[in-house]
């Protein structure tokens, strides 16, 4: 692979990924090289290699397996879809976040056992205040939190829509820090919380219904206006 520019690095750097993934670099099930050596080759950061690898994952094209590295998953290039996606309106990926994070909330009511809850208990304090974080650390740890209620549905085929929708869910979080948007409390993070370890899943399932609420009805008055 030739060394890519630092503009846009960690785009470049996925597309690059991407292209030897499809060119048959690797195939279905290889592992790829550690990040040290993807960063060596294409003259990047570990970081920028990480979040290249994630977006990725994302994607479905890869897998990470702890202890283990990173493999590929599929050869498919699922790019198309995602770009297309991203051209939706803001209002329609926050809707599909609300119904993809309700149902989860709802099974993780139902189904979360003792180490679930402590996990997502976890997530929730490790996300910490905006105040105390960089934007891009607030964005990373905001999204872990709401991935972990997802985690906790127990359902393994809304946690892959949900991991494939994460590029769009991450830009959903970073749109409520731009001002234009209310960006949900810490408090009402916290009840969600509070919500599935009751056990009851339609207060669950609620307690996200309001916790998505005004960020909708508000992109809603800005397309009417």
């Amino acid at each position: 692979m030739k060394a890519i520019s630092r503009k846009t690095l960690t785009d470049s750097a996925t597309q690059a990924l991407r292209a030897e993934i499809m060119s048959g670099r690797w195939s279905v099930g290889d592992q790829l090289p550690n990040e040290a050596a993807l960063s060596a080759t294409l003259d990047v950061s570990r970081g920028t290699v990480r979040e290249a690898v994630r977006a990725l994952v994302a994607q479905g094209m890869l897998e990470t397996r702890q202890g283990s590295g990173t493999y590929v998953r599929s050869t498919a290039d699922t790019a198309r879809s995602l770009d297309r996606i991203r051209h939706t309106s803001l209002r329609d990926r926050f809707e599909t976040r609300a119904v993809l994070e309700t149902e989860a909330a709802r099974l993780a009511a139902l189904r979360i056992t003792r180490k679930g809850l402590a996990h997502l208990e976890k997530m929730l304090a490790q996300r910490g205040s905006r105040d105390e974080l960089d934007r891009e650390t607030f964005v990373a740890r905001d999204f872990a939190f709401h991935e972990a209620i997802v985690a906790a549905s127990g359902n393994n085929a809304l946690i892959e829509v949900y991991a494939f929708f994460s590029a769009s869910i991450r830009e959903s979080i970073e749109a409520t820090l731009n001002g234009e948007l209310p960006e949900p409390s810490d408090e009402a993070h916290r009840q969600i919380v509070e919500a599935i370890a009751s056990g009851d899943p339609e207060k669950a399932g609620a307690t996200v219904r309001r916790f998505m609420a005004p960020l909708i009805e508000e992109l809603e008055r800005l397309l009417a206006s």
